[in-house]
């Protein structure tokens, strides 16, 4: 049987990340950075695209598998008729190089252990040339090289193009794996110690945990999407992928396989909110400065998504030679919706940077002027249809989410010079003007008086779940008859299984596309937003609690949700679901919740 979605567990060291199985497999890591190739793709082709098991021989599915509280080290254990061992994996925060630690450790009985590695260099196509150097099994590809050893040595072979190794352990015993990368070209990097790499992981993360102030219901979801979150957050820049994977399906057996190891924008506000909220300043301080650095430049150039270091090229291409997750084809890497227009990123541009200024961060020096010349941009081009927040390849539309990301965008403009004139400079009272104006067409324009809703475009009957972020930003106050409308348009139209779907796939799709899609989580998450705003709390907060016990048995979240089928979908974890997780918790329990 393949694997689910919800089957994996994740690791990293906030460069990169893994995804460990239930089986003990790793089949999917990306060296040295989420974007970089894989050297384990397994998770989207088979055995000979690269994995590396470890698992008692014979053994299939574990008996029981955690993360060590507030961590994210995970433990896996099997319980066999010869006794029981656990697995314990993690990739400490690296000094140079990353390193992959797998530590076996024998609980009781004597139970014989099998590892076999299978690297594949660039995305599961390349086999490397294996040799043995300084107690090590070496492999080399271009540019590419891993080094793996046992601490204490093992017996270990090679057979298949793979490397296996066997033992058995004792309660009590331990054996230390660790695989290292680094450059080719450039001498081995020098040897952690697994065992204090392990201590040192577990401590670091406990301590960080520590500073949430959260204290409500669910705080163990909650503290895991913000551990989730961080693990997601590219240490060097601070940007945050919206998911450590490509290419899981929307749709099993579809084509709606997108690469999502990049940072996108509109998550900026949502993300800067939950880490500020939680009490993460030096966390939200770095996504800030990343976000300031990634958007420089010419106003009209502004990008929906960016690299981790603000890369601006992100070309999409496919890989033929994997077979996809589930048949799910094609696989794709790179996005080629970076080349859109989005006009609702410069609302959100401004909402997260307005948001900043207001929690007390030190301002950047450019901060206001590039603002500025962001609002001189979005002055003159938001009319233009765009292809809006769902990256839709099926054309442009004057989208009503868009343009009241435009009214954001005016609207945080004016009330920081409200607020701080000694900024000086834009045209507070031209923005005040367009501000009413665009307000106006969108309620003329955007609204269907017969049937009391928002629609998803100008002239649409469709709707739309970002419509659930009218009252959010502060277009229109929860208790407006428009917004009742549509909340409760939306919970008839658009759920399945009582969840949110983003829009409507039936007949001819907005997005251009075949097949269809899971219900979204975060627009879930918006749904119960919206319901504890228009007064139906109660209804919110049993939402709340079914969304969070979607999360699998280590408590990660996907993109996407199949009610009829009982799984995840599309990338995973996604940060999107886990910072709606977050932000949804605060919303309905805050006040109880604030430590």
């Amino acid at each position: 049987m393949h694997p689910r979605i919800e089957d994996y567990a994740l690791i990293g060291d906030q460069q990169t990340a893994a995804l460990v199985g239930t089986d003990g497999s790793v089949d999917w890591l990306c060296l040295p950075r989420f974007d970089s190739a894989a050297c384990f793709a397994k998770l989207l082709g088979d055995e000979d695209n690269g994995h590396w098991r470890i698992a008692p021989k014979g053994a299939e599915r574990c008996t029981r598998r955690a993360y060590r509280p507030d961590t994210l080290v995970l433990d896996t254990e099997w319980e066999t008729e010869d006794g029981s061992v656990r697995v314990t994996d993690l990739m400490p925060q690296r000094d140079r190089a990353p390193d992959l630690v797998r530590v076996v450790e024998g609980l009781s009985g004597e139970v014989t252990v099998h590892s076999v590695l299978r690297l594949r260099f660039d995305y599961g196509s390349v086999v490397p040339w294996m040799r043995r150097a300084d107690g090590h099994h070496v492999a080399v590809a271009g540019p590419d090289s891993a080094w793996l050893r046992s601490e204490p040595e093992v017996r270990s072979w090679g057979r298949d193009f793979a490397t296996h190794a066997e033992f058995t352990i004792a309660a009590g015993e331990k054996v230390a794996f660790v695989l290292t990368w680094h450059p080719s070209h450039e001498p081995r990097p020098p040897l952690i110690d697994p065992y204090v790499a392990l201590e040192h992981s577990v401590e670091d993360w406990r301590a960080w945990a520590a500073h949430c102030r959260y204290d409500g219901p669910c705080r163990d979801a909650v503290v895991r999407s913000l551990i989730t979150l961080k693990a997601l957050t590219y240490k060097p820049t601070g940007g945050i992928v919206a998911a450590p994977t490509t290419s899981l399906p929307e749709e099993p057996g579809g084509v709606r396989n997108w690469d999502y190891r990049f940072c996108w924008l509109r998550d900026s506000t949502l993300t800067l909110g939950a880490l500020l909220a939680a009490g993460y300043l030096e966390e939200a301080e770095a996504w800030r400065d990343w976000l300031l650095r990634a958007v420089a430049g010419s106003p009209e150039d502004l990008q929906i998504m960016y690299g981790l270091a603000g890369e601006r090229r992100l070309p999409e291409f496919e890989l033929p030679w994997l077979s996809g997750f589930d048949e799910s084809t094609p696989v794709r890497v790179g996005n080629d919706a970076v080349n859109q227009l989005q006009l609702d990123v410069y609302g959100e541009v401004m909402d997260s940077l307005s948001l900043a200024r207001l929690a007390g961060m030190h301002p950047q020096p450019q901060m206001w002027e590039l603002q500025c010349a962001l609002m001189d941009f979005l002055t003159t081009a938001w009319r233009q249809p765009d292809e809006g927040l769902w990256e839709v390849r099926g054309g442009r539309r004057q989208f009503v989410h868009s343009k009241v990301m435009t009214w954001v965008a005016l609207d945080r403009a004016v009330h920081t010079l409200e607020e701080h004139p000694e900024l000086g400079g834009g045209d507070p009272d031209g923005w005040r003007a367009l501000r009413e104006e665009v307000h106006r067409e969108v309620c003329e324009k955007g609204y269907d008086p017969d049937r009391n809703t928002f629609t998803q475009s100008y002239g649409s009957r469709e709707l739309d779940a970002s419509l659930l972020f009218i009252p959010r930003v502060g277009f229109l106050p929860p208790d407006d008859p428009r917004v009742v409308g549509t909340v409760d348009a939306i919970g008839e139209e658009l759920t399945r299984g009582g969840l949110v779907r983003r829009y409507s796939t039936e007949g001819d799709p907005v997005d251009g596309l075949p097949g269809s899609e899971g219900t979204f989580l975060v627009c879930s998450f918006w749904y119960a937003d919206a319901l504890h705003a228009t007064g139906r709390t109660k209804e919110a907060r049993e939402l709340f609690e079914r969304l969070a016990g979607l999360a699998n048995d280590v408590g990660l979240l996907a993109e996407e949700y199949d009610p009829a089928a009982g799984r995840q979908l599309g990338n995973f974890p996604q940060a999107f679901s886990h910072i709606g997780l977050v932000n949804t918790a605060l919303a309905l329990f805050g006040d109880e919740g604030a430590g």
